[in-house]
């Protein structure tokens, strides 16, 4: 039997994005671009410590006037494993979603937030449907972790400016973590590890750098 992919060379692994036999060249080729790989793929982890993303301008970096420093990170770990937490889910439970769907609802939830921050609240909605229900989720995630901090310490301690900053580290995380590909989840994959380490005890660890943290 031939490559389930390309019907012309010899398949050399088993592919669960294709439920068949397939080949090196086409595995590498349309890894995450025609296919949906599923994370637990030993090849796509292989993949992920090689891959290349797509370089970023640090000049061209959205919402470059909100500056993000390791102590605001430290100070907002809850607040910022609750995000995180809450966007995997929300993508998770979105049937289809990938990396550039968060991006789009990472971008309507800032815009949406910036709104906040002039006083007077606007609700920017994607006009992608995947990227509409990561959004929804996400905010009932925010509001679900101010409600618990209430009810915890009797007043919320998390402000709008709180909230948009985390947003847009995590915006440039993704934006670091891209790796170009349509069907890619490279910044989702990377969450999903930072949430695992979390919840194993584990101190949070994200990578990073100056493009990150200017």
């Amino acid at each position: 039997m031939p490559c389930a992919i390309c019907r012309t060379r010899k398949p050399r692994r088993s592919c669960p994005g294709v439920h068949g036999d397939i080949c090196t060249l086409c595995c590498g080729a349309e890894r995450e671009v025609t296919v949906d790989c599923p994370f637990d793929c030993p090849y796509l982890q292989e993949a992920r410590k090689h891959e290349q993303t797509v370089p970023v301008n640090p000049d061209e970096l959205p919402n470059k006037d909100i500056r993000i420093s390791e102590e605001f990170l430290e100070e907002h770990e809850p607040l910022l494993v609750g995000a995180m937490t809450s966007l995997v889910l929300a993508a998770f439970d979105t049937p289809g979603a990938v990396d550039s769907d968060v991006r789009d609802a990472l971008d309507a939830l800032i815009r949406t937030q910036r709104t906040l921050e002039s006083g007077v609240y606007y609700e920017t909605r994607p006009d992608n449907t995947l990227a509409n229900r990561i959004f929804s989720a996400t905010q009932t995630g925010f509001e679900g972790y101010r409600k618990r901090e209430t009810e915890k310490l009797g007043m919320t301690h998390t402000r709008d400016g709180d909230v948009l900053g985390i947003l847009v580290f995590l915006q440039r995380l993704a934006l670091d973590r891209n790796n170009g590909r349509p069907r890619g989840r490279a910044f989702l994959d990377y969450l999903r590890g930072l949430v695992s380490e979390v919840e194993g005890g584990l101190p949070l660890s994200p990578r990073t750098s100056s493009l990150i943290v200017p």
